[in-house]
């Protein structure tokens, strides 16, 4: 066995439906590269690593937050941070409970933590389903529109030793709500920690959700991140994900449309500067007919950075009507830059429009050299075009404050870009 799932499983301590999970993961290992998942993506680094169970919060100043308005709940190094939260002023229609608090309780609440996971591949699923101990619960009741989003703030800082925490989080709106949700993964101060977090998401009949993430780790932590996401009938999930720090960071965003006339928009930007490596898996499921999804794709590559990205679609059997279609874009901003594009469709229904398409490329030389001879200097030039590239997946957020502050997170990081 791994020193990674070594240390990973002493820090075990629940019930026996729990345990076999973990054993499932022990007993699988870790992904090696003929596992078609991980195929671009080595954990040889990380399985000689061992972390220690996050034992209390570590102190975060409250210039961490400052920024970010209420509501919002905050984590750090995986565990509840009060000091740091404000959601005294929820709406009515809107549930907040800790996971820590519903599984203290015994609460039904905490059910879906006995989903089981089949592929061997999904070993950090499993790990959390038998590991994790905090998340958020959020739940949004029948005909509630709540107008302010909600921030959900991540914060790793530096420890005695490096840390492994293990998140399960659950986004439920009910029929005819409407949310915004707000992630950010943040650092402190510099550390080495890895953190592993599984989200559901289920978006009722004719509900709407517009969720944004940006992760903005610091530049050794590895993050892991899946989404797995329900829709129901004329539901609506628009998100946009930026990642832009860590020095491992793989995110699988899984969704099901399974309501008939339900549509997802999901955008992001993934940015592998330095020696980073940025890993995202989509597997879009229309198992209902008259169903919608658009994605748009964004990818850059500077110093010896990596990015790898794979966009699965799948149209079922019955699933009539789908309109599914996805653009990936990638530059390659330096020469010891890797990019690794899998767009793949899958096709089982008539009557569909769908197309997928995936370039590699380096900046534009006749527009470098148009705004070269409008006096722009060489580097200001190339970050001009880098960030227009960079920009269109941000348009899913409607809320002009949210998009705005993407924009600013991510023109900031954009600054540091290495050629």
């Amino acid at each position: 066995m791994s020193a990674l799932l070594d240390s990973l499983a002493a820090g075990f301590n629940s019930d026996d439906a729990r345990r076999t999970l973990l054993d499932e993961a022990l007993r699988d290992g870790l992904p090696g590269p003929r596992a078609e998942a991980w195929k671009y993506t080595s954990l040889r680094q990380l399985e000689r690593r061992s972390f220690a169970p996050v034992e209390a919060v570590p102190t975060v100043g409250i210039e961490n937050v400052a920024g970010i308005p209420a509501p919002r709940v905050v984590f750090v190094n995986g565990r509840h941070a009060p000091a740091l939260s404000l959601t005294h002023d929820l709406p009515d229609g809107v549930s907040l409970q800790l996971l820590s608090e519903a599984l203290a309780d015994d609460s039904d609440a905490a059910r879906f933590l006995q989903r089981r996971f089949e592929r061997s591949d999904e070993v950090f699923a499993r790990l959390n389903g038998a590991l994790a101990s905090e998340g958020l619960l959020l739940l949004v009741e029948t005909g509630t529109q709540v107008e302010r989003p909600l921030h959900i703030v991540f914060i790793g800082t530096a420890d005695d030793v490096d840390r492994a925490w293990h998140l399960r989080n659950l986004i439920e709106l009910q029929p005819g709500t409407s949310l915004a949700v707000v992630e950010h993964h943040l650092a402190a101060s510099a550390h080495a920690h890895l953190s592993n977090t599984l989200t559901h998401v289920h978006v009722g009949y004719s509900a709407q959700l517009s969720h944004a993430r940006v992760q903005a780790e610091a530049e050794r932590a590895t993050t892991l991140l899946r989404t797995d996401a329900v829709l129901a009938s004329r539901a609506e999930y628009r998100r946009v994900d930026l990642e832009l720090g860590g020095a491992l960071s793989r995110h699988e965003l899984n969704v099901r449309l399974e309501g008939e006339h339900a549509r997802l928009t999901a955008n992001g930007v993934l940015l592998a500067d330095g020696r980073r490596h940025v890993d995202t898996r989509l597997g879009i499921d229309h198992a209902a007919g008259n169903t919608e999804c658009e994605l748009t794709w964004r990818g850059l590559g500077g110093g010896r950075g990596r990015v790898v990205f794979h966009g699965g679609i799948l149209i079922r059997e019955g699933a009539d009507g789908t309109n599914a279609a996805l653009s990936n874009k990638n530059l390659l901003l330096s020469t010891d830059a890797e990019i690794d594009t899998q767009p793949v469709l899958e096709i089982h229904a008539d009557e569909v429009q769908a197309a997928h398409g995936a370039t590699v490329g380096q900046l534009d030389t006749q527009a470098l050299f148009y705004l070269r001879t409008r006096g722009l200097p060489q580097v200001e030039a190339q970050r001009l075009l880098t960030a227009a590239f960079s920009r269109e997946p941000l348009s899913a957020i409607e809320r002009d404050d949210v998009r705005e502050a993407l924009v600013a997170r991510l023109d900031a990081a954009l600054e540091t870009v290495s050629a």
